[in-house]
């Protein structure tokens, strides 16, 4: 095997082990816990939603957000 080809196939393993690794982490995210403060003090926590599960629930103080920020 020439150097050349080593070296390729290095770099490809370590790009499929970086991959791995990011997909572990990022299935972790998808399932952790969502903390959002409220306006009276108190959090508010619930399990991350998956994007394909529907709409996600908002925070009351969240749903006129276009309006306060002069959005369309």
């Amino acid at each position: 095997m020439e150097k050349k080809e080593l070296l390729v196939l290095v770099l490809i393993g370590i790009l499929l082990v970086t991959s791995g690794i990011q997909a572990v982490q990022l299935v972790g995210l998808s399932r952790a816990e969502i903390v959002v403060p409220t306006a009276t003090g108190a959090t508010v926590s619930s399990p991350a939603s998956s994007p394909i599960s529907g709409t996600p629930s908002v925070p009351a103080n969240l749903e006129n957000l276009p309006s306060m920020v002069g959005g369309c």
